[in-house]
């Protein structure tokens, strides 16, 4: 139960913010994104392009599960939350904390949303992607960091002291 699981929106700084949380913490980092595409052979958005969300979903669900580890920091897809699975099994390797960004300051911070592989079902938009989400992310974390607004430092800041205050 060491593990610290960054969940969040994609572009919330899951991802740049573990690394150097990873660091400060003498933790390891695992990047479930690239977890997923090294079991599958592809990149997201190849998987979601010819597999479809589902599949591409359970993917996701079946790499988060095999995660076993201790001393790490985890930052899972923002799409981790749509697989009940995939966060009972977060939850049970450790803390969940959520980086809460708001959704203009998300729209500004993504640009390439048909190529990042972003998971989401034909006709939604990032729009209706934050507000799904959203509620489950509060739903599955211990603690909420708000990073809108704020350097990589102060969000390093933030984050190093939710995770110290909940490790205690």
């Amino acid at each position: 139960m060491d593990n610290v699981t960054l969940i969040g929106m994609p572009g919330s700084g899951k991802s740049t913010v573990g690394v150097v949380l990873a660091k400060a913490l003498g933790y390891r980092f695992l990047d479930a994104d690239l977890l997923i595409q090294e079991r599958e052979g592809a990149l997201l958005q190849t998987i979601l392009d010819t597999r479809g969300l589902d599949a591409f979903l359970d993917a996701e669900r079946d790499a988060i599960r095999s995660i076993s580890c201790r001393r790490t920091v985890i930052a899972p897809g923002g799409s981790c939350v749509l697989r009940e699975e995939s966060m009972a099994h977060l939850k049970g390797l450790g803390r969940v904390l959520y980086l809460r960004l708001g959704y203009e300051e998300l729209e500004r911070r993504i640009f390439n949303l048909d190529s990042r592989g972003i998971a989401f079902a034909p006709g939604q938009g990032l729009r209706e992607v934050y507000h799904q989400r959203a509620p489950l992310y509060a739903r599955w974390a211990d603690a909420t960091v708000d990073v809108e607004g704020q350097t990589l430092q102060q969000t390093v800041a933030a984050v190093t002291a939710a995770v110290k205050s909940m490790l205690v």
